[in-house]
């Protein structure tokens, strides 16, 4: 995104005068207050945070920075973040308030569990745990759908301080085998299987055929979910149901340090090797608590809808550990949101009445794409706060999804952040902030954001620069699971000089403060000597009428070293074809110039994407290089995009 780019702003939007008055953070000076002590009385700052929970223990110091990169939050502080999550909230009232609203993807089915409720079943599972030999330390690997019991079993582990991690239930056993053997899981928690559009996915077969490739894994642990047939090996599975109904509702929390892991993700590495991102048990739980406090401006009759899966960083903080830390009421749905048609979340969100909506720009494009009526025939004026998370956001999307499911009343809170970061690092706060759409606008309390260049020198405004995070936060990653050098190496070696974290993104920030992501540094285009964000091009595709989404990479060029490939995917009726290419070619030559004008245009009736709604650009590159696909396409929610868009020339 160039300075032209962000400087045509267009429209802004400020919140209703209604809404600022009922808000947590209410006035720009009331902000400035609190973030100028967050940044410049850290310790200060944080430990009256952490004073909202319950410690067995206090800590004797708030932040060890002595060994960098390896932070230490809470020092010696003893808690446990899933009593905070149901005992604390059960103490202090909310034992019948309701958790969780589940909505299975069958329309018929539903499941209210309240903070009681919730407690029971968490003890219970905690106490089958136990039985089986997990003790604190052992890891557990979870491989469930969207079901009440994936939040049960990740509770359950915390409650006993065993670390819990989480595989998204869409990957390969390939996948899972990779994940099991690195963090030697004990266990593993499955179902039978899973719904998705109405067709059962069978889980428990890949799990198995995962396991055969590993041999640490002592236990699996069996969900009864579509009571589909599966094969139980003797003497290592058992079911669920059936360790639940002898279980205890008696387990007291295992007192946990400040700074024993509470989970390990799997995230994506270069190198194709999985990284293994570590999360420990205080700063992770202060820090997804004041996030989800203050950028969602949460209050106790709220009903809050994430629709993200719990198998992504996402479902940790803001379906799971951050809500129920501050004792609210969520939305949890099992299927997709085209099912059994495209009105399935519409239908959600006016049965519930949600007052809060969190999901991906992906999302939005599609709900976009399927068109406007199946949104106005619900009743959606419940809501009064929306949130975008895992991608930069345009300006088009944003304006749309204001119009038409903000109803031009709801306060839009573009948030970016990182499965390394834990917690919400930059975003407006929805009381205060003037909203720039495509503008992730100002870092949040206690984030010491930096734009600069590759010597770690600060750059002026309006410029684009490397993003980095210059001083410790709670929830910030500790280590990479196995592999302190990667850690080190990945994120802190670039400006180890300087002590600063390397997000791994592009940013500019204005003159108003307002920080714009530009993308991944590795999402960058170079074209004869021109350096480019893909994101400026998409943003600028996107914008010409004809265009309902996109996505852009680069590809080998004889001439150029990298070309420029766009994948497009056209209104209703439009056919591509050279007239079309063409003026797609001169838009964009008008928008941002003949540089970043498309080499190759491709038609796509779909983008290749995961069940998360990630763009698989590695996919296109392929495509766009002349390659045979390779490398996993296990997590394509439809594997007949990728057969469409190989046969095309662009």
């Amino acid at each position: 995104m160039s300075e032209s780019s962000v400087l045509n702003q267009g429209q802004l939007f400020k919140p209703s005068a209604e809404f600022t008055a009922n808000a947590h953070i209410s006035s720009e000076a009331q902000y400035q207050e609190m973030y100028k002590k967050s940044i410049e009385q850290p310790e200060q700052f944080w430990a009256e945070v952490a004073e909202n929970f319950t410690w067995f223990k206090k800590w004797d110091k708030v932040l060890d920075w002595s060994d960098k990169p390896f932070a230490k939050w809470f020092v010696n502080g003893k808690t446990n973040i899933a009593y905070n999550c149901l005992d604390r909230q059960i103490a202090e009232g909310n034992g019948d308030k309701v958790a969780y609203y589940w909505v299975g993807e069958p329309v018929d089915e539903r499941v209210t569990l309240t903070y009681n409720q919730l407690h029971e079943e968490v003890c219970k599972f905690a106490n089958v745990l136990k039985s089986r030999g997990v003790a604190k330390g052992d890891r557990v690997a979870i491989y469930l759908p969207m079901v009440p019991e994936l939040v049960i079993s990740m509770l359950a582990c915390a409650r006993i301080g065993a670390i819990h991690s989480i595989i998204f239930a869409g990957f390969s056993s390939a996948a899972i085998a990779d994940r099991v053997t690195d963090s030697t899981c004990k266990m593993v928690i499955t179902s039978d299987g899973a719904y998705r559009r109405g067709k059962v996915l069978d889980l428990k077969s890949i799990v198995d055929e995962g396991l055969d490739a590993t041999d640490c894994v002592e236990d699996v642990i069996v969900v009864q979910r579509t009571n589909s047939e599966v094969t139980m090996k003797e003497g290592r599975d058992i079911w669920y149901h059936e360790m639940m109904a002898e279980a205890s509702t008696d387990c007291p929390a295992e007192e946990m340090d400040a700074e024993d892991p509470l989970f390990i993700l799997y995230t994506s590495g270069s190198t194709g090797k999985p990284k293994g991102i570590q999360h420990n048990t205080g700063g992770y739980m202060v820090g997804s608590y004041l996030t989800t406090k203050y950028v969602f401006d949460l209050k106790p009759d709220d009903i809050y809808w994430c629709t993200a899966d719990i198998g992504w960083i996402t479902g940790h903080s803001y379906i799971t550990y951050g809500p129920l830390n501050n004792g609210a009421t969520s939305v949890m749905y099992e299927g997709a949101p085209n099912f059994p048609a495209e009105n399935r979340f519409w239908d959600i969100i006016e049965e519930h009445k949600v007052s809060i909506f969190y999901t991906a720009p992906t999302a939005i494009r599609a709900f976009e794409k399927w068109g406007e009526e199946h949104i106005t025939k619900h009743d959606i004026s419940s809501l009064r706060l929306l949130g975008t998370v895992g991608e930069p956001i345009s300006p088009e999307t944003w304006n749309w999804y204001n119009r038409i499911i903000g109803q031009e009343k709801c306060p839009i809170v573009d948030t970016w952040w990182q499965t390394e970061t834990g917690s919400i690092m930059i975003a407006p706060l929805p009381g205060i902030q003037t909203n720039k759409p495509g503008s992730a606008t100002r870092p949040f309390f206690g984030i010491d954001v930096g734009i600069v260049n590759e010597k770690g020198e600060d750059v002026a405004d309006n410029e684009a620069g490397l993003l980095v995070i210059k001083q410790p936060w709670p929830s910030m990653v500790r280590t990479l699971w196995n592999d302190s050098g990667r850690f080190k190496e990945t994120y802190w070696e670039r400006f180890e000089k300087q002590g600063y974290y390397l997000a791994g993104d592009g940013a500019m920030r204005d003159s108003d403060g307002c920080h714009w992501i530009l993308g991944r540094i590795d999402d960058v285009i170079n074209v004869s000597g021109h350096r480019m964000s893909t994101m400026e091009v998409e943003s600028a595709l996107i914008s010409h009428e004809l265009v309902k989404e996109t996505a852009v990479v680069g590809f080998k060029h004889d001439l150029k070293g990298q070309g420029i490939a766009a994948f497009v995917t056209l209104a209703a009726g439009t056919e591509m074809n050279d007239e079309t290419r063409k003026a797609l070619r001169n838009h964009v030559r008008k928008e941002i110039g003949a540089i970043a004008s498309p080499d190759k245009i491709y038609m796509a009736e779909g983008l290749p994407k995961t069940r998360s709604g990630k763009i698989m650009r590695r996919l296109l590159r392929q495509i766009a290089d002349g390659e045979e696909i390779s490398g996993d396409t296990s997590t394509i929610e439809d594997p007949s995009v990728l057969e469409t868009l190989a046969k095309q020339e662009g």
